[in-house]
């Protein structure tokens, strides 16, 4: 039975890493993979994932709006898929992400999705609340704060490197945006800073 994963985790614990390891492992296979990216992610290029160690791989944009069962199901119909990858599955509508639950359930391909749980101010993204909900298996990419425990939050800097408390929920970024924290530290900078 195939199975819709939640991969999630803070900026820089390298979901795409795994995302491109994982995709490359199935290809060194003979094996065909998809590969999905937010349209609004081009920090590596339009349609290209990429993570901070150096990795590249090309991958298909998707909007809020697109309908990616459909994608799929036209993409596997030329040739067979073995798995599909989504890169910043935050930024995936409710609707995509029961989608993406339909590509396991009604095609038999699974589907692994990587992405942040919260954004900047601590909230969920809608397409990380949807697939929490929904997901047959969630799984924690882990990472570290400066004081070494586990980072579960991060923060929003702006080009001076101040701290950013309110704003869009979406503004992509890396390492000159953003930096992940334990709650510990991400509650003290968000209230004192």
């Amino acid at each position: 039975m195939a199975k819709l994963y939640f991969h999630y985790a803070t900026m820089n614990a390298g979901k795409s890493t795994m995302l491109l390891q994982a995709s490359y492992n199935y290809q060194e296979r003979g094996m065909r993979t998809a590969i999905f990216i937010a349209a609004l992610d081009d920090r590596a290029g339009e349609g290209r994932v990429a993570s901070r160690i150096g990795l590249s791989s090309d991958a298909i944009p998707f909007g809020s709006s697109d309908d990616l069962l459909s994608a799929i199901e036209a993409m596997h119909a030329q040739e067979q898929i073995a798995c599909v990858f989504v890169d910043e599955a935050q930024f995936l509508s409710v609707e995509q992400v029961w989608q993406l639950a339909r590509v396991c359930d009604r095609i038999g391909i699974p589907v692994m999705a990587y992405g942040l749980r919260t954004d900047f101010q601590g909230k969920l993204f809608p397409g990380s609340l949807e697939l929490l909900a929904i997901a047959d298996e969630l799984r924690e990419v882990r990472t570290i704060c400066f004081c070494g425990r586990k980072a579960t939050m991060v923060v929003r800097l702006d080009a001076e490197g101040n701290l950013v408390r309110e704003g869009a929920q979406v503004e992509v970024g890396g390492n000159e945006k953003y930096v992940s924290l334990c709650r510990r530290h991400w509650e003290d900078r968000m209230r004192c800073d």
